[in-house]
């Protein structure tokens, strides 16, 4: 699957694919109460309209009676109904209005919610490939400015253009049937007129705003790269380094704004030149008749109030069409991840995997990143149930890849990976890592305490479970030690704990999520000398009758397994016990001897720095 950059696919979605992807969370599935609501919205838009349509009317009949040219007659002439029937038309078409949004409310924030949780979802079952060639705070962005878009679409287009539009025809209906066809026409053609100009410069305004998205994308995610890494910025004095790449972005973007800035003034004038054409034209045409006799003074301001009422919203139409413009491509972003297909899938009626013993295999699995490069090349190994395999070699010969492959990160190109005879690509994905549990050699822990981040191995475990795998894994003393105790926050990544501290929390994680299969992929790579040996203890103590796999590159953690694996360039080189692999003298041998004369020269060099007896007493 080749790489590619970016927050979303890079197959770019048309508006009506973006709409057509909204609307199954407006109208769900089962969702009785959420369509009935769908439903009375729709006639409280109605009625709304039709409210507001009225409401002129009501005003030009009293305008045309307060001008008769009996002042007395006027005085009688005005119904008093018809001034209240204009101050209630008013009112109703503001409730209903209002009523409107009350009803369509729920349904709204539901179709936000489910349209962000459907996105969040489908991220965690992309492949691990996609996440390792995307930016976390490209992603994150995309989502946020799409649940923005998704409720200015709704409240604006649903309910602000269609029913705008709606009112149009009424209005071009009453004009008719009262004053002629010119008038409806004028009238249809200026706002035709309006809607076209700003269709046409909109699209032609909307490259800057996604260039504004795209370089505000880069910047955030350059912000927090920055900040996450905030101590090796530290380390080699590269704040202005760092500030000059922020700035970059921040440039791109404001080279942007400022063309999205001048094109929008273009657009205004536009529109406002539309506006006084056909305002000047149809009053024209209604003072003529008002002058002829054909017309009355209420015929005059009934025209012009129905101008004025188009016209309104019809300014806001141009801002709203931006914006929804806006939206859709911010949802288009957002929803372009529910496009990327997931690598590694349930295959249709897979099972759950049935554990009985814990057997793994590796037949023949050959595995690669990219085509020209072979990570695995016909990898065949069995860990009979409950035994432990230690898989060790050089950096780069394919170690962490089985863990990866193991976990179904990744299916093989070929071979077959099998767990007490099952193929782990014919049963499903949550029983199969739900079945193994592993102390990663990069641990990561979630920015909150020290309780969240080992019940996340079994949320549902019990306070002293937590505990009881905390002793497991030495760091129950030191949590304890701590003012907050169990409660303490680990700050972003972890990065408030050491490395050896964040390892042994991992390894309360796994402990506590008791797995049949245990994988430790340099599990003890971050402690000292003396820390390790009582984790290696605890290791030993709780992968007792389980079958365990450990991925190491210090051999001194793998005298003890059942059987070591020494791969070399995505082959097996050597495979045996610790003591027949020194006695062979191959590989597995001259990595032992270099590791162990490291060792040695730092025990001499430890023994150096400290002081002797004599040197103490002379002092």
């Amino acid at each position: 699957m080749p790489a590619t950059t970016g927050a979303t696919s890079a197959r770019k979605r048309s508006d009506f694919q973006t709409i057509r992807t909204l609307l199954p969370f407006l109208w769900p599935a089962g969702a009785l109460e959420l369509r009935i609501r769908v439903v009375i919205a729709l006639a409280f838009l109605v009625v709304a309209k039709l409210a507001n349509v009225a409401v002129p009317l009501f005003y030009k009949e009293s305008v045309d009676a307060l001008t008769a040219t009996d002042a007395a007659a006027a005085a009688v002439a005005v119904p008093l109904f018809m001034l209240i029937a204009y101050g209630v038309g008013r009112v109703l078409a503001q409730a209903f209005g209002e009523l409107r949004d009350a009803v369509f409310a729920k349904v709204a924030q539901r179709a936000i919610r489910q349209a962000a949780l459907a996105t969040f979802r489908h991220l965690h079952r992309l492949s691990l490939r996609f996440h390792l060639d995307r930016r976390t705070g490209q992603i994150s962005r995309a989502i946020e400015r799409g649940t923005d878009g998704i409720e200015f679409l709704l409240n604006f287009m649903l309910f602000n253009v269609v029913p705008t539009l709606f009112e149009v025809l009424l209005v071009c209906g009453i004009l008719w049937a009262l004053f002629g066809p010119w008038y409806a026409v004028i009238t249809f053609l200026c706002i035709a007129g309006y809607v076209a100009w700003t269709l046409a410069v909109t699209e032609w305004r909307i490259k800057f705003r996604r260039a504004m998205n795209e370089s505000d994308s880069v910047a955030h995610t350059k912000a927090i790269d920055s900040l996450l890494n905030f101590e090796t910025v530290k380390y080699f004095g590269n704040e202005a380094h760092e500030a000059r790449r922020f700035d970059g972005a921040l440039r791109t973007y404001e080279t942007a704004a400022i063309r999205s800035k001048v094109s929008l003034s273009l657009l205004n004038i536009g529109q406002g030149v539309i506006v006084a054409i056909g305002l000047v034209v149809l009053m024209v045409m209604a003072a003529g008749g008002v002058v002829a006799g054909t017309m009355t003074v209420g015929d005059f301001v009934l025209v012009n109030s129905y101008l004025i009422q188009l016209f309104l919203p019809l300014n806001f139409l141009g801002f709203v069409y931006r914006e929804i413009k806006r939206s859709l491509i911010d949802m288009e972003q957002m929803f372009g991840l529910l496009d990327e297909a997931a690598e590694v899938e349930d295959l249709s009626g897979a099972t759950p995997l049935r554990i009985d013993g814990g057997e793994v295999t590796f037949d023949r699995v050959t595995f690669a990143y990219d085509a020209r490069r072979r990570v695995l090349d016909a990898v065949s190994f069995t860990v009979p149930p409950g035994r432990t395999l230690a898989i060790v070699g050089p950096s780069g010969a394919g170690k962490s890849t089985i863990s990866r492959l193991l976990y179904r990160f990744y299916d093989p190109a070929e071979g077959a990976i099998r767990i007490d005879g099952q193929d782990i690509r014919q049963v499903t994905q949550a029983s199969l890592r739900a079945t193994i549990g592993i102390v990663p050699q990069d641990t990561v822990l979630f920015n909150d305490t020290i309780l969240y981040n080992i019940a996340y191995g079994r949320p549902e475990a019990s306070q002293a479970e937590i505990e009881r795998a905390a002793r497991l894994a030495r760091i129950h003393d030191f949590i304890m030690s701590l003012p907050d105790g169990y409660h303490t926050t680990v700050g972003e990544r972890g990065l408030k704990l050491s490395g050896g501290e964040k390892q042994r929390v991992a390894i309360a994680r796994t402990i506590l999520k008791d797995p049949a299969i245990l994988l430790f992929d340099e599990a003890t790579s971050a402690l000292d000398t003396h820390t390790e040996k009582e984790i290696q203890a605890s290791l030993g103590e709780v992968s007792a009758g389980r079958t365990t796999l450990v991925i190491a590159h210090r051999l001194s953690t793998v005298v003890g397994a059942d059987e070591i694996v020494v791969l070399d360039q995505g082959r097996i080189a050597e495979r045996g016990r610790h003591a027949a692999l020194l006695a062979a003298g191959g590989r597995y041998a001259e990595m032992w001897r270099r590791q162990q004369a490291v060792a040695e020269a730092r025990e001499v060099l430890e023994h150096a720095d400290s002081p002797s007896p004599a040197s103490e007493a002379a002092e």
